[in-house]
């Protein structure tokens, strides 16, 4: 299997959202899949426009979510929509199953073609608004095997909107997840969307894995000189969006602006 540093050959890739509206079966849901496809790709072609590095896809507007399963229609529509992503651009394609269905993003993203997931809790167990969310290891690593999928898994290290049911800290969970979760990287975030990460978090993550390390939240131009040695990428999401807040469409120029502070990092690296 390839590794995260073989998807994305550039220095700290740089990933952005695709917060899908509302899909059917969510109250939020506006009738027609027509709406929902062309605001996905038209989002998507903005951002390769940008420079962005990969992209990945989220049920962000299906709140409130199921905590673990999603339903049929929901795994359907994603796989049809990351699908459609997958083909309309070359860039590294994520798929992340909110809340927690790492079996169906798995699944998702193998059969759309996609390379990677991200998984929220992948060990353990945290209390979130969905109630008590329990990782599910076992089964997204055992159907990834049987579906001789090469997508990775990139898990959350105390994921937002949560917290530990019983807490053993940063380095307990991190370790436990490069050792015992054999996921591929890990993501460390703030405390919900678009909350900055602590760099603290950041070094004590770092000082406890061998695993590639991206930040989930809270990336901005305010901090991306502060954030940048200390991680191996950033997904980006509410920074991209106009006024910066995450409902918001997506701002072209706000993502050019990150990502020409992007360009002069990697310039100083070379």
């Amino acid at each position: 299997m390839f590794s995260l540093q073989h998807l994305f050959t550039q220095s700290h890739p740089i990933i952005a959202c695709i917060h899908l509206p509302a899909l059917p079966g969510s109250p939020g849901y506006a009738g027609s899949m027509t709406p929902v496809y062309e605001q996905a790709l038209a989002e998507a072609a903005l951002f390769k426009q940008a420079g962005v590095d990969g992209l990945i896809v989220e049920n962000f507007n299906d709140a409130p979510f199921y905590p673990e399963q999603i339903p049929a229609e929901t795994v359907a529509a994603m796989a049809a929509l990351t699908r459609e992503i997958v083909k309309a651009t070359d860039l590294p394609i994520g798929v992340n199953a909110l809340r927690n269905d790492a079996p169906a993003a798995v699944a998702i993203a193998t059969a759309a073609e996609a390379q990677f997931i991200r998984v929220n809790v992948h060990l353990g167990a945290v209390v979130a608004d969905q109630g008590l969310i329990q990782g599910n290891a076992h089964l997204s690593l055992r159907l990834r095997a049987q579906l001789k999928s090469q997508v990775l898994i990139v898990a959350d290290v105390g994921v937002k909107h949560a917290a530990p049911l019983v807490n053993r800290g940063l380095a307990a969970e991190a370790h436990e997840l490069t050792e015992r979760g054999q996921v591929d990287g890990l993501i460390v975030s703030g405390a919900f969307t678009g909350a900055a990460t602590d760099s603290a978090d950041l070094v004590e993550v770092r000082a406890h894995s061998h695993l590639p390390i991206w930040v989930g939240s809270g990336a901005s131009p305010h901090n991306l000189h502060e954030l940048w040695p200390l991680v191996d990428g950033l997904i980006v999401g509410s920074t991209f969006k106009q006024a910066g807040q995450v409902r918001n469409p997506v701002d072209i120029t706000r993502v050019e602006t990150f990502m020409q502070i992007v360009r002069e990092l990697r310039a100083e690296e070379a």
